[in-house]
C-alpha cells in the first residue's frame, strides 16, 4: 500500500489513502492488522492477561465477606440468589467493560470521551473512585504485612494474654485481655493501638507506618512499568491463593468439627429467599467482587489485540470468581466449624466442672460429654435453682451462627482458630496472611493500574510521559494520605472509607456505563463492533440484560443503598477498653462531612464535566485531547494519520473504479485523510471504511 500527497496549505487534508479493493477474503484489513500506536503496551501472552483479570477480580471479599453473607442468609440458600445475580449482573457488566476497553484501546477516561463528549466525566469519576478505594484498601494490606511479620514468632504474640503483676510473685492476665480474648486484645490494643473514638487522634503508630510505607513500595515496584512489571507478579498473586486455600482445605477437613461447619454452610434455609435483603446483599457482593466500574478491567482489556475473544473471557472469569467464592467459603466454614466445636466443648467442660462440685460421686472420667448431654443438659435450670450454681448455655448451632466479617474474621476469629493448631501455628499464620496479601495485592494492582493508565494516557504534562514517574507520584501521594490510617483512630477512618468511598459511586458509574453503551453509543452499533472483533454478534441473552435487566437492577440497588446509608443516623463501632467490646457511636460532624465528600467528590465529575462541555467552558477539542492522546481517533487511525503511512499493496493494479462496486475486485479507492472523519462512534470510522 502507498500514499499520494498534494502540497497545499491544509497539509494533511490533502493526503490520500490508497486502499486496495482486490484483497482476497482471507486478507481483509482489520483494526488488528493496521499499525498500532508505538507506546501502547501489550500482554506477553493470553495467560498473563487472564491471570491479571482473575487476580484483580478475586479479592479479599471472596474470603472474608462472602462466607459472612452465606452464614447470615441461610447457608446454601444464599448461593441461589448469588448464582442468579452472577448471570444478570456480574457477567454482563464484565463483558461490557472488557469489550469496550478492547475496542477503544485506551484507559477509562479516554473510553467515555469517545463514546460521547458529554460522558467524559464517567471516566474521571471511575478514576477518582478507584483512587479513594485504593487508599484504604492498601491500609488493609498494611495490616496483613504487620501480622505476617509477627508470624515469625513462636508462640504467636496473640496466642496468650500478657500478664500483669498484682502482688509480689503473683501475676494474672491483663483483665481487658482476659475478657476480650488474646486475639481480640492483640488486634485492638497492640496492632491498631486504637483510640476510644474517631474524634480522638491517638498519635501515629510508627510500626504500622513502616508497614504502610513498605506496602506502597511493593505496589510501586509492581506497577512502575505498567503491565510489563505487574504482569510478571500476577503469576504469583493469581495462583498462590488457590494453593493456600487447597492446603487449608486439606488441613481443615481433618479437624474436629469441620464436617459440622460444612453441613451448616450447605444446608439451605429456603425461607431466607423471601427476605429482600438476601437478594440485595447477593447483588452487592457480585458487584464488588468483580471490581466493576473501577476502570481497571477497561485498562487491562485495552492492551489486548482487537480480535481477542472477550466474551469467552467474561464467562470464564465469572465462573472462576463464583467457584473461588464457594471454595473459599468451604475452607472458612471448615475452620469455623472446628472453632465452634472447641468453644462448645470448652463450655461443656466448664459446666461439668461445676457439676463435679455438686455431684461428688462423679469424676471427669465418668461424667463425660455424652453423659452430661444425656442426663444433665436439660436439667441445668433446676440444678442452678437448688444449688445456686451458675451454668453456661452451650449450643453448637449458636456457635456456628456467630458470624464475623472483614477484619473481625481475618484478624480475630481466624487467628484464634490458628492458635489451636499447636506448635505449627506460626507456619499456618504465615501462610494465611501471605494468602491474604496475594489476594489484596492482586486487587490493589488492578485498582491502582486503572488510575495510573488513565493518567499516563492523558499526558497532560511532560513528566507524565514517563510511566514510572506517574506511578511514583501516585503511590507517594497515596502513602502520604494513608498516614490518616495509622493514627489511633485510623481503623475508624478505614471503616468510613469502606462504607462510603465505593458503594454509591461505583453503582452509579456502572449504571452510567450501561446506559452509555446501550442508549447513547447504541446497542446495535456496539453489537456491530463486537462482531468486527470476535466474528459474531452478542445473542439475545446479552442484549436483553444490557438493555433492560441490568439497568433496572442497578437502579434498585442504587435506591436501596441510598436508603440503607442515609435513612438513619450514621454510626460507627468504637472499641471500649473497659468492656473490651465494640459499641455504636454517632459520627462527629466532620466525619459526616467526609462521608459526603467521598461520595460527591467521585460522582460530581459526571454532571460537572457534561455541563462544562455543554456550555462551552470545556471545548470538544479538549475532550479529544484527553482521549488517550489519540485526538479522538481509533488507535490504528491515529497511527497512520500521525505518520502519514497509507494503505497500499504491491500488487495494486492502479486502475480507477467506482467506490460502490464489490470490494474484492482488482481496483482501489482514494480517500482524503481528514481527522474529523475518524472519531470512534461516527458512521465513518476506520473499520466501516475498510
Amino acid at each position: 500500500m502507498g500514499k499520494r500527497k498534494r502540497i497545499s496549505k491544509d497539509g494533511i487534508n490533502n493526503t490520500e489513502l490508497i486502499i486496495p479493493l482486490n484483497l482476497p477474503s482471507a486478507d481483509v484489513v482489520t483494526d488488528h492488522d493496521l499499525p498500532q500506536p508505538p507506546d501502547r503496551a501489550a500482554w506477553d501472552s493470553k495467560l498473563q492477561y487472564f491471570f491479571m483479570v482473575i487476580s484483580y477480580a478475586v479479592g479479599l471479599g471472596n474470603v472474608w465477606r462472602f462466607p459472612y453473607l452465606t452464614q447470615q442468609h441461610g447457608g446454601g440458600a444464599f448461593l441461589i440468589p448469588y448464582f442468579v445475580m452472577l448471570f444478570v449482573e456480574g457477567m454482563p457488566l464484565l463483558y461490557l467493560e472488557l469489550a469496550i476497553g478492547q475496542k477503544m484501546r485506551t484507559g477509562s477516561m479516554g473510553v467515555w470521551n469517545r463514546i460521547h463528549p458529554l460522558m467524559g466525566g464517567v471516566g474521571v469519576a471511575s478514576c477518582v473512585t478507584s483512587f479513594t478505594v485504593a487508599l484504604y484498601y492498601n491500609a488493609i494490606i498494611m495490616w496483613c504485612f504487620y501480622y505476617l511479620f509477627h508470624s515469625f514468632q513462636s508462640p504467636l504474640p496473640w496466642a496468650t494474654c500478657p500478664m500483669t503483676t498484682i502482688a509480689p510473685n503473683h501475676t494474672i492476665p491483663v483483665p481487658e485481655c482476659d475478657i476480650a480474648g488474646p486475639t481480640s486484645y492483640f488486634w485492638y490494643r497492640k496492632a491498631l493501638v486504637i483510640s476510644p473514638g474517631i474524634d480522638e487522634i491517638g498519635g501515629i503508630n510508627w510500626k504500622m507506618l513502616l508497614c504502610l510505607v513498605f506496602a506502597w513500595l511493593v505496589v510501586f515496584g509492581c506497577i512502575c512499568r505498567g503491565i510489563k512489571s505487574s504482569g510478571k507478579v500476577v503469576y504469583f498473586t493469581a495462583t498462590f491463593p488457590y494453593i493456600v486455600l487447597t492446603i487449608f482445605f486439606i488441613r481443615g477437613i481433618t479437624l474436629k468439627g469441620a464436617t459440622d461447619g460444612l453441613v451448616h454452610m450447605f444446608t439451605p434455609k429456603l425461607e431466607k429467599l423471601y427476605d429482600p435483603q438476601c437478594w440485595l446483599d447477593a447483588a452487592t457482593q457480585i458487584f464488588y467482587s468483580f471490581g466493576l466500574a473501577f476502570g481497571g478491567l477497561i485498562a487491562f482489556s485495552s492492551y489486548n489485540p482487537s480480535n481477542n475473544n472477550f466474551q469467552r473471557d467474561a464467562i470464564l472469569v465469572s465462573l472462576c470468581n463464583w467457584f473461588t467464592a464457594i471454595y473459599a467459603c468451604a475452607v472458612i466454614f471448615a475452620i469455623l466449624g472446628f472453632k465452634a466445636t472447641l468453644m462448645f466443648e470448652n463450655c461443656l467442660d466448664h459446666n461439668i466442672d461445676v457439676l463435679l462440685d455438686v455431684y461428688t460421686s462423679y469424676n471427669k472420667t465418668t461424667l463425660s460429654h455424652n453423659v452430661y448431654l444425656e442426663q444433665f443438659s436439660n436439667n441445668l435450670s433446676s440444678i442452678s435453682n437448688s444449688t445456686g450454681k451458675v451454668f453456661r448455655h452451650c449450643n453448637l448451632q449458636d456457635d456456628l451462627d456467630k458470624g464475623a466479617e472483614g477484619t473481625g474474621l481475618a484478624f480475630i476469629i481466624f487467628t484464634q482458630a490458628i492458635n489451636e493448631f499447636g506448635p505449627s501455628a506460626p507456619f499456618w499464620s504465615f501462610v494465611f496472611f501471605l494468602m491474604l496479601l496475594s489476594l489484596g495485592l492482586g486487587s490493589e494492582f488492578g485498582t491502582i493500574e486503572g488510575v495510573a493508565t488513565s493518567l499516563y494516557d492523558l499526558q497532560l504534562f511532560p513528566w507524565m510521559k514517563r510511566r514510572w514517574l506517574v506511578s511514583a507520584v501516585l503511590c507517594g501521594l497515596s502513602c502520604f494520605v494513608g498516614i490518616l490510617f495509622v493514627l489511633g483512630s485510623g481503623a475508624y477512618w478505614v471503616a468510613l472509607f469502606d462504607a462510603f468511598a465505593g458503594s454509591f459511586p461505583l453503582i452509579l458509574i456502572a449504571l452510567a456505563e450501561t446506559i452509555g453503551i446501550t442508549y447513547v453509543y447504541g446497542l446495535d452499533k456496539f453489537a456491530h463492533d463486537v462482531e468486527m472483533m470476535i466474528g459474531f454478534r452478542p445473542n439475545f441473552y446479552w442484549r436483553i440484560v444490557w438493555r433492560v435487566i441490568s439497568p433496572l437492577l442497578m437502579a434498585c440497588l442504587l435506591i436501596a443503598t441510598l436508603f440503607s446509608k442515609f435513612s438513619k443516623p450514621i454510626v460507627y463501632f468504637a472499641y471500649n477498653k473497659i468492656n473490651a467490646e465494640l459499641e455504636p457511636k454517632l459520627y462527629p460532624w466532620y466525619a459526616g462531612v467526609m462521608c459526603a465528600v467521598l461520595v460527591l467528590f467521585s460522582i460530581m465529575w459526571m454532571p460537572g464535566i457534561a455541563l462544562l462541555k455543554k456550555f462551552g467552558i470545556i471545548s470538544y477539542d479538549q475532550a479529544k485531547a484527553s482521549a488517550a492522546n489519540t485526538g479522538g481517533h481509533t488507535s490504528s487511525t491515529t497511527a497512520f494519520v500521525r505518520s502519514g503511512i497509507t494503505i497500499n499493496e504491491e500488487n495494486d493494479s492502479g486502475h480507477n473504479s467506482d467506490a460502490d462496486e464489490v470490494p474484492f475486485i482488482d481496483e482501489t479507492i482514494t480517500l482524503p485523510i481528514d481527522p474529523k472523519n475518524f472519531f470512534i462512534g461516527d458512521e465513518q470510522d476506520s473499520e466501516s471504511i475498510v
